[in-house]
Order: C-alpha cells, then sequence, then structure tokens
C-alpha cells in the first residue's frame, strides 16, 4: 500500500477496532474497506473523494442493488467517523446512493415440507471430499428447522461443542460476540446421535475441534456456506418447497419458519404467548423480543388461531352476550 494512502489505511484500523470494542465484528464491513483501500492505492490516488468515491461504486455494478448500496454506506459510516477528526474530510452524500430495492419476503414453510426435504436427502451422492454428504446435509436441515440456528452458528459448530448427555449445542460466539446454549428437541437429538454413528464409518476426525459438518475426508475442514447452501436449496426444488406466489426460499428462511412454527405450537397448546416470547429470544440469541418481532410474520394461519383466541375471550362483547 501506498504512503499517501497509509493515513486512510490506519483510520480503517482504528475505525474497525471501535466498533469491535462494542461488540460487533465487523467482518464484512473489514472487506469492504479493504477493498476501497486497495482501490486506491492500486491508482496512486491520495485520498478519497466524489470521483474516487464513484468509480470505486462502479465496481459493484454486478452486485445487487441493495448489496451495493450496502457498500456505499459502509464507506460513508467510516467518512462519517473520519470527519470527527478530520473537519474537511470528504463524505458521500447518501442521497445520491443506489436505490434500494425491497427485500423479498420470507418463505414460510412448516413440517411437511421439511419431511419432503429429508427424504429427498438420502438421494445426494457421496464426493471425494464429502464421504458422507446426504447424512451432512440431512443434519444440517434439521438443525436449522428445529433449532433456528444462523447459518454461520451451524457452520461454526464443532464437536466439542455437543453435549450428548444434556442434549444442548454450545453457539460460541455468534451475533455481537455472544454466546448461548441450545436444549434440541427429542427428535433432534435423536438425528444427532445418528448423524455422529454415520461419521465414524469413514474414519473423520473425532478431535473436539474438528467441524461437525465436514466435507473432507480427514474430517478437519468444515463445510462453507455456499456449500451447504447449495444442496439445500437443491432440495427445496426437489421437494417443491414454494411460497404461495411460486418463490424458493433462502436458507435463512429456516430461522423464520423456526420461530413462526413456535408462535402456532404455543397458539396450538393454549399457552400465554407474550409470556414465552423472551424465552424464544434467549433461545435465537436475540438481545430482546423486538429482533424476535422480525421474524414472527403474520401468516394465515397464524392469524386465524389468534382470531379464534380473541374471539374466545372477548367475542361475547361483539355479539353483545353475556361473558
Amino acid at each position: 500500500m501506498s504512503g499517501a494512502i497509509a493515513p486512510l489505511a490506519a483510520t480503517v484500523a482504528r475505525y474497525l477496532s471501535l466498533k469491535r470494542s462494542l461488540g460487533r465484528r465487523y467482518a464484512f464491513e473489514e472487506t469492504v474497506l479493504t477493498s476501497l483501500t486497495d482501490f486506491l492505492a492500486a491508482r496512486g490516488l491520495s485520498d478519497l473523494d466524489q470521483a474516487s468515491f464513484e468509480a470505486w461504486s462502479r465496481t459493484h455494478e454486478h452486485l445487487n442493488a441493495n448489496v451495493r448500496r450496502n457498500h456505499q454506506r459502509i464507506a460513508r459510516n467510516l467518512c462519517l467517523y473520519r470527519r470527527r477528526s478530520e473537519a474537511t474530510c470528504f463524505v458521500p452524500d447518501g442521497s445520491l446512493f443506489v436505490r434500494a430495492c425491497p427485500h423479498a419476503a420470507p418463505v414460510i414453510f412448516g413440517p411437511a415440507d421439511v419431511a419432503r426435504m429429508l427424504g429427498a436427502a438420502r438421494a445426494l451422492r457421496p464426493r471425494s471430499n464429502s464421504p458422507i454428504r446426504a447424512q451432512v446435509v440431512r443434519l444440517a436441515i434439521v438443525l436449522l428447522y428445529t433449532a433456528g440456528l444462523r447459518r454461520g452458528e451451524l457452520l461454526r459448530l464443532t464437536l466439542g461443542d455437543i453435549d450428548r448427555e444434556h442434549g444442548t449445542l454450545r453457539i460460541r460466539e455468534s451475533k455481537f460476540h455472544k454466546s448461548r446454549t441450545v436444549p434440541l428437541s427429542a427428535s433432534a437429538r435423536t438425528e444427532l446421535d445418528t448423524y455422529l454413528k454415520q461419521r465414524r464409518a469413514p474414519r473423520l476426525s473425532d478431535a473436539p475441534s474438528a467441524p461437525l459438518l465436514c466435507n473432507t475426508s480427514g474430517g478437519q475442514r468444515a463445510y462453507t456456506g455456499a456449500g451447504i447452501s447449495a444442496p439445500i436449496k437443491q432440495l427445496f426444488d426437489v421437494a417443491g418447497v414454494r411460497s404461495r406466489d411460486g418463490r424458493r426460499p433462502r436458507v435463512h428462511d429456516f430461522r423464520h419458519s423456526f420461530a413462526v412454527q413456535a408462535l402456532l405450537r404455543w397458539y396450538r397448546e393454549g399457552a400465554d404467548v407474550q409470556s414465552k416470547l423472551p424465552h424464544l429470544a434467549m433461545y435465537m440469541g436475540h438481545v430482546s423480543i423486538v429482533s424476535t418481532a422480525y421474524y414472527l410474520k403474520l401468516i394465515p394461519e397464524v392469524s386465524e388461531l389468534a382470531s379464534a383466541r380473541f374471539e374466545a375471550h372477548y367475542g361475547h362483547l361483539i355479539s353483545g352476550g353475556s361473558a
């Protein structure tokens, strides 16, 4: 990196250090800001200005509009931080950023959809670098759906994170550096035990540090995000899991579906849903139920159950009958 750009790189380092001291990972932000400083260095530019910012932004034209806007936002936040000590430094005008596109609504699916996917997973063939591919994908689907894990949390699991005696998973330093213990359902524990037995057959590593979902014959390398997403998307197609308007779910929609299915289960059991929400927030690794509410979509099944409960308690007030 040229000496002219070194001060900006130093600013990036201080900025990332500040954000991480507040509990944020900022791994993606580091990648974006490194690409910015590398872009300037490669062109021998001494600092960021409107022209160089626009030129850097054009290198992202192959990306989704929301992703491009996020890159621009990250660079602007750095500049705002820099302006605290450098009053005349350039700050991009946010009103000129790429126009955001509405995010697609999550696709909520249920037990029957997952059962079809698990059935279809049996047809996945092993590969040279993944001798138990079908078993890995099956367990991934089970844990994503029954435990509501984030994809990254799933992929970071090691054998040492499993407590088979108590049937729990240790989720280490996930979002905001928070760790938590996740109890598994009886069926998920059975699936996990079966997988661990199958994992021994090809003599994969049983070291505590070995990844739970491994994709090499030695068992020391974890699946990547793309590596686990590709077969799951394939199974969405094979099992015909779609939204009402024909959209295929994203892998993250497992987490949305987990939360909504918990809501449906509580309504059907007659539980006090409001008192259950803090438990769901803790289980999902959220700071508060405000974050959890983002996952609780009002699908027709939830609406019907909530309306039926309301009618049972307060319908007489509308009909004019007695309590």
